[in-house]
């Protein structure tokens, strides 16, 4: 079988990731508080995605900012 797989995980690239940031700048630019909140919720939605092993390798204070932080009161 010859070509790409469309069924396969796509990798990102590094124009990915700059896009990904101007974005976000732009966000930022507006209202650093609704950034703020998307991120968390990006943040959440890895998590989740990743079976809980994605909070591990944040930062306690990120963790506790997207609500992922296992210490904190439910």
């Amino acid at each position: 079988m010859t070509g790409r797989d469309p069924a396969g995980p796509v990798a990102a690239t590094d124009d990915d990731a700059a896009e990904l940031i101007a974005q976000l700048r732009e966000l930022a630019g507006a209202d650093p508080a609704d950034v703020r909140q998307v991120v968390a919720e990006v943040l959440a939605a890895l998590d989740r995605a990743a079976g809980g092993a994605l909070r591990e390798h944040l930062p306690e204070t990120i963790r506790v900012d997207a609500g992922l932080d296992a210490s904190s009161p439910a």
